[in-house]
């Protein structure tokens, strides 16, 4: 194919016969460098997330003989015996931190240990006759190294910082993605929805690569940002932003409740002081501790900052409720299956329980006081904020939780549809790319106005402060390193 015939036919934006207009290098240059550098990271996040997705289902593939049990007629063991025999299993010195309440006859009990070395193990028990099945390093299980590579590549906070990143350039890249396959005059819908087989080499690999990506674009944008509130750096941010706009977490989230848990209460003396004027400082289990820090393996998102309230023993001899007393309260208030408790490991702990349903209208933290049974606080969806509320709808359909199966099939579309976008934008690259040259698309000859497009950047760059960085540096070895114009090279 002669030089003039390729340009022709890979000018295109995908309108058939349709010439770029001005600004379209600048757009392609922006996706190419969002591209570029998201591409071998988009694989990562949609082999790992995929995985965590179908946890349900590939968990108790992987571990049969801990998980799953054989159903039985006999009645199930007591929450107590079982903690008791689960606490006989473990080394001396093992702190119980963590119970997994099931109600499915086929599902084993499950115990998490703080061992005296600093790791977390869980214990897995057969809940009718309280025979040890085995245990598991909470760390090292399959799905939780799966989790933080998906997070943060096992690298910390470096590797968070990474993935943020990554999730923001993806969304330049689908946008100006988009941008570039926007048609510039009419054309028939087949020829702007489905890939041009009869080109060959890479035109057919261009026409695979916008199509597919126009058919994802709208589905990968909001799953990408419904990841976002979850990131260690700008999620938390957000997070905090959100609650001092009273639009995220409930109210008191960030100390404010109003609540002094008592042990039991004396002779004329209340058992819960509930006034809103309280400024008790020991409020909380600890200085600090928030719901985001307790041992518990899923927590909303909405109640991540909630502080914990605090239990304030006396000297009168008591013996706090048992795990067992905590679980029938917990069953007279509706939750039956599938929620932990944090166990409280101090004299004034608290029985902190987390509700994290697939239905976000359904999720429930409750606080319990060890001593007298008083429920502190029952938090509710109804309580949260406005995005508090979007962000627990986005979380349930980003993990493919919220409408079963086909919520999953869902996910593993986008998330492989985007590792697809990653792959066919790569082989384009490379068949163009100069031997010894970077490839990066040519230059505008006379710069764009493109208002809106750089509106759109820094206000980008305002809300991802690390985003706005990384861009100006994009944007400065654009400048000095990647000069090429449009008459230097092909597109």
């Amino acid at each position: 194919m002669s030089t003039v015939s390729t340009r022709s036919s890979t000018m295109r934006t995908g309108a058939p016969g349709a010439r770029p207009n001005n600004g379209y290098r600048t757009l392609w240059r922006w996706h190419f460098y969002a591209g570029l550098f998201v591409m071998p990271f988009l694989v990562v996040l949609a082999i790992t997330g995929t995985i965590y997705c179908f946890q349900p289902q590939i968990e108790p593939l992987l571990y049969p003989h801990r998980l799953v049990v054989t159903p039985r007629h006999s009645p199930r063991q007591g929450e107590d015996v079982l903690l008791a025999r689960a606490r006989a299993a473990m080394p001396p010195g093992a702190v119980a931190t963590t119970a997994h309440i099931s109600a499915r006859p086929d599902r084993s009990a499950e115990f998490i240990f703080r061992l005296p070395n600093g790791r977390k193990e869980s214990v897995y028990l057969d809940p009718y006759d309280g025979a040890l099945l085995g245990t598991l390093d909470v760390d090292r299980r399959f799905m939780q190294i799966d989790r933080m590579i998906h997070r943060k590549l096992l690298l910390g906070k470096t590797g968070e910082l990474l993935m943020e990143l990554v999730a923001c350039w993806t969304l330049v890249m689908i946008g100006t993605g988009v941008a570039l396959w926007w048609p510039r005059r009419t054309s028939s819908i087949r020829a702007l929805l489905l890939p041009d087989v009869s080109q060959r080499g890479r035109p057919l690999w261009k026409s695979i690569h916008a199509t597919l990506g126009i058919w994802i674009a709208l589905g990968a944008f909001a799953f990408v940002a419904t990841g976002l509130p979850w990131t260690g750096s700008w999620g938390k941010q957000f997070k905090a932003l959100a609650t001092s706009a009273k639009l995220g977490s409930p109210p008191g989230a960030w100390g404010g409740l109003a609540i002094k848990s008592k042990g039991p209460a004396r002779r004329g003396e209340s058992e819960v002081d509930a006034s809103p004027n309280t400024s008790d400082s020991t409020m909380d289990s600890m200085p600090g501790m928030t719901m985001d820090e307790m041992p518990l393996p899923q927590v909303p998102w909405a109640v991540g900052a909630v502080r914990v309230p605090q239990a304030h023993a006396t000297d009168s001899p008591s013996f706090p409720l048992s795990l067992a007393q905590i679980v029938a309260t917990m069953r007279k208030s509706g939750l039956v299956d599938g929620y932990d408790i944090a166990l409280p490991t101090s004299a004034d702990g608290v029985y902190a329980v987390s509700y994290f349903p697939a239905d976000p209208k359904l999720e429930r933290t409750i606080y319990i006081d060890p001593y007298n049974g008083v429920v502190l606080k029952d938090i509710r969806y109804s309580d949260y904020g406005a995005i508090g509320k979007a962000v627990s709808y986005g979380t349930s359909l980003h993990m493919g939780r919220y409408f079963g199966v086909a919520n999953q099939i869902v996910c593993a579309a986008l998330s492989f549809g985007l590792a697809a976008l990653a792959i066919t934008g790569c082989i384009m690259w490379w068949m163009r790319r100069p031997s010894g040259s970077l490839g990066a698309p040519a230059r505008e000859r006379l710069a764009a106005p493109m208002r809106g497009w750089k509106t759109a950047l820094v206000a980008l760059a305002i809300v991802f402060p690390l985003m706005g960085a990384t861009m100006a540096v994009v944007w400065l070895m654009d400048r000095l390193l990647f000069g090429r114009t449009a008459a230097s090279a092909t597109v």
